[in-house]
Parts: structure tokens; C-alpha cells; sequence
């Protein structure tokens, strides 16, 4: 397996700014005192990641996406879970797409 020494020192360099972007923001963690808000703010923060990375997926308007949509936000409501829901979401887009041919 020959790779170039690029990809190498691409990959180095985005585990190094992944790590730091944790510890960091540990550290950081530490000087703040947690009210009420933040932790509402912080609980809410995996849902706005979740969205922005499907947004683009649903405005495109294809059945598959808008299907695994309405499943994240069945199985959501149901179990309260957002890795279940996640992965119920998944599995209904990827059927779909096969079944589609889309993808």
C-alpha cells in the first residue's frame, strides 16, 4: 500500500485538532459555573449538530431522507433515545436508497 505523505500529515493533523478541540473545551469547561441554561444549552447541543448535518440531506426533497427523517422523530418521541432513533433513522434511509436505487 503505497500513500502519499499528505494524507499522512492530513490525518495526523485533524486527530491533533479533534483532541485539542476536546481537551479544550474540558478545560475550558472547568472555569464555568453550570446554571440551569448552560446545561439546557449544552443537552440541546447534539440535536443542532444532528440537524445541520441533515438539513441539506432533507431540503433536497428525496423520499429516502424525508422517511429516515420522520422515523428519527417517531422513534425519538417512542424511546427518548437519540443513538436508537440515530440508527432507526440510518437503517430507513439506507433501505431506502436501495430500494430506490438512489445513492
Amino acid at each position: 500500500m503505497d500513500a502519499d505523505i499528505s494524507f499522512y500529515l492530513a490525518l495526523l493533523g485533524m486527530a491533533v485538532a479533534s483532541y485539542a478541540c476536546r481537551v479544550g473545551g474540558f478545560l475550558l469547561m472547568g472555569w464555568l459555573t453550570i446554571t440551569p441554561r448552560l446545561e439546557a444549552a449544552l443537552r440541546a447541543m447534539p440535536i443542532g449538530v444532528m440537524v445541520g448535518i441533515v438539513a441539506p440531506y432533507v431540503a433536497a426533497g428525496r423520499p429516502p431522507e424525508i422517511a429516515g427523517l420522520v422515523t428519527v422523530a417517531v422513534v425519538m418521541k417512542l424511546t427518548r433515545s437519540d443513538i436508537v432513533a440515530a440508527v432507526a433513522g440510518a437503517a430507513v434511509v439506507a433501505i431506502g436508497r436501495r430500494l430506490v436505487g438512489a445513492g
